[in-house]
């Protein structure tokens, strides 16, 4: 069985595959993950692991990680199962890397453009040539809140709510509005940018806010909030293959 371990800005998620079938799933806080990882490999036989590390683990942390399972850190020097035409490959994010791992595997032969919809809302494009060209990278729904609260002396923190009109007749409202909707037609616009030249395109939308998002965008999507775990999935079966 394989271990997968996703260290994002705010959580961790780990999950154990039996080839491509996800057999369990947990989250937890990264200060928590030496314990819960052993839970896990008492759990399961596990054989091989990998982990994206977007949110720095210590090398102390790390070192004790190997200590209880064989694992490898996905880096911009992994071996992954498409051609990266990026044009700072050491600077793409090893979440980012998964995912157009995952849009390569699963739709093989296909125009994908992920959108993970997280802290950061990413978006990434990889041809039916199996060739990654890039993407984009915007503030998440969260992350908007946040700023418009801290840059400004009067704006509440709010959290996120489905917009049922887009004229906000209040500044909660309004703040809403201007937020959720502009993010709703922010990515829908976006998808049609990219439908404009590949007219044959796929969609994957995924990250913490794809429940939220799904149900009101307009374009037609695969929602799945696994997918960033899939892909790693599928380079470290790449690796081991090779």
């Amino acid at each position: 069985m394989n271990l997968i371990i996703d260290v994002g800005n705010t959580r961790v998620k780990a999950a154990v595959f039996e080839k491509d079938t996800l057999v369990e799933l947990v989250f937890f806080d990264k200060r928590r993950i030496l314990s819960e990882i052993k839970k896990i490999v008492k759990k399961y036989s596990i054989s091989k692991g990998i982990m994206s590390n977007v949110a720095s683990i210590s090398d102390l942390k790390l070192k004790k990680l190997q200590k209880i399972v064989q694992i490898r850190s996905i880096s911009s020097s992994t071996k992954v199962p498409f051609k990266n035409l990026y044009k700072t490959p050491k600077t793409l994010g090893v979440d980012r890397i998964a995912l157009v791992a995952g849009a390569v595997s699963q739709f093989l032969n296909k125009n994908v453009l992920v959108i993970d919809a997280g802290t950061c809302i990413t978006f990434d494009f990889v041809n039916s040539k199996g060739e990654y060209l890039g993407g984009a990278i915007s503030p998440g729904i969260k992350m908007r809140f946040n700023s418009l609260n801290y840059f400004t002396a009067n704006l509440p923190l709010l959290e996120k709510e489905e917009v049922c009109n887009f004229i906000g007749s209040s500044t909660k409202e309004s703040m809403n509005s201007g937020i959720v909707n502009g993010v709703i037609q922010e990515i829908d616009g976006i998808i049609n940018q990219y439908k404009k030249k590949y007219y044959d395109l796929t969609v994957v939308l995924t990250g913490g806010d794809t429940n939220f998002l799904s149900k009101q965008l307009k374009s037609s999507i695969f929602a799945n909030q696994n997918f960033l775990l899939q892909g790693l999935n599928k380079i470290l079966i790449f690796n081991i293959d090779k």
